[in-house]
């Protein structure tokens, strides 16, 4: 029988293009975070991060949140939910005002975010986060708390994620369609980030490049604040397509072809290596080499860590990455990804998997869980420090507009 709801029960949902996560976390008193339950789904109805199908989305998360609430033994009336898709844009904007009591407070701290987050956006985008990068006094740079520090002159430079309205209506609708709240829209690499990162790797300087089904999201950090997000049209499905084309195979066993043999490098395969390969159909199955498999992907990753690279050499701080590059995703798992990303991207490389929670077994200990878990653990900083600035702006805009517009059509 399912238990009553526990206050100190969190969800992290992440809708992705391949499949659905819904993970519950339980807080401790001393804020460490426990995972408790997990539901797994294929996902049906996105493309590229985007609901595309409403009713399959709809069903997919319905059956995820279903096995987390028969593997934690409790019943799931709320989320934290993940955003993503080619439709998320991230600029960096400045604010000034003036500190009125010559001392600053967390309404001076509100006021110069506010200045900083009027900046045109186009019509069908809102605001998703505006994330707080640094603080300067009177011309005084690097200040990253000024609440009571004495001056006459605050400016804030904040990084601003938008998306596209429409593609967060239909995320909160397909949620509110499964009988559930959303504590939070959350962008995923900021989530996955929070889960594979640690301090000093985004003081120093460090990329986040989380590739996924659909999309691969880049953030880049430095100082200890985010300071670039894109999002890249390439991921994991491009691999799987390209697998089921060359060897003229079904979707479905492609895909297994690539969880069970994929290798990023041909040196590290033999042309003796036998993988069996599904004709699909009435027909027999026929046999290849593991090095013919290499063949295929390698050039499809070399493709994603490329656009990586241009991506942060047009955002400028290419230079500043001195802590290298953290893979993460389901498609980061495969053999010999880390040797082939340092090879192209000339930066140290490492696979990031989830930490900072209690409870995970080996099979959740993955890179493709990384983003549930940093939705937990985003989430738990939210109800933590609900009162704080930082907070309560991170959260305007596109959230308010949300919440406004689920109240009028459920």
């Amino acid at each position: 029988m399912p238990r009553k709801t526990d206050p100190n029960l969190m969800v992290g949902l992440d809708i992705g293009t391949s499949k659905v996560v819904a993970m519950v976390g339980e807080t401790s008193p001393d804020g460490t975070i426990t995972v408790v339950g997990l539901g797994v789904h294929p996902a049906r109805g996105l493309k590229k991060g985007v609901v595309v199908n409403i009713e399959s989305t709809v069903e997919s998360i319905r059956q995820a949140v279903g096995e987390a609430e028969r593997s934690a033994g409790c019943k799931i009336h709320s989320v934290y939910t993940g955003i993503s898709g080619s439709h998320i844009r991230g600029i960096n904007s400045d604010g000034v005002t003036a500190i009125r009591n010559r001392e600053v407070t967390a309404e001076d701290v509100e006021n110069v975010i506010e200045a900083a987050r009027v900046v045109a956006i186009p019509a069908d985008q809102q605001i998703l986060h505006i994330l707080p990068q640094e603080f300067a006094i009177d011309g005084q740079e690097g200040i990253q708390d000024p609440i009571g520090m004495a001056g006459v002159r605050l400016e804030a430079r904040v990084h601003i994620v938008t998306g596209a309205i429409s593609a967060a209506q239909n995320i909160v609708k397909c949620v509110q369609r499964c009988g559930l709240a959303v504590d939070d829209l959350i962008l995923q690499p900021l989530a996955s980030s929070r889960a594979v990162l640690a301090p000093d790797e985004k003081d120093l300087g460090i990329c986040l490049l989380d590739i996924g089904g659909g999309t691969t999201d880049l953030a880049v950090f430095t100082h200890g604040a985010i300071r670039h997000t894109a999002v890249l049209p390439i991921a994991g499905d491009q691999v799987t397509s390209d697998i089921a084309v060359a060897f003229r195979t079904p979707i479905p066993a492609a895909e297994t072809l690539k969880l069970q043999y994929a290798c990023c490098l041909k040196q590290w395969t033999r042309p003796d290596e036998r993988i069996e390969v599904s004709s699909g159909g009435d027909r027999a199955a026929r046999v290849f080499s593991r090095y013919d498999l290499a063949e295929v992907i390698e050039p499809r990753y070399e493709e994603f860590f490329d656009l990586a690279l241009a991506e942060l050499r047009r955002s400028g701080f290419e230079p500043l990455m001195a802590a290298g590059l953290v893979l993460t995703g389901g498609s980061s798992r495969v053999d010999g990804v880390v040797e082939l990303a340092e090879d192209v991207l000339h930066l140290p490389v490492r696979l990031g998997l989830p930490q900072q929670v209690a409870g995970l077994q080996d099979p959740q200990h993955h890179p493709g869980y990384a983003t549930a878990v940093g939705l937990l653990l985003l989430g738990n900083d939210n109800r933590t420090a609900r009162s704080g600035p930082s907070v309560r702006t991170s959260r305007s805009g596109l959230w308010a507009w949300l919440k406004r517009w689920v109240q009028g059509n459920f």
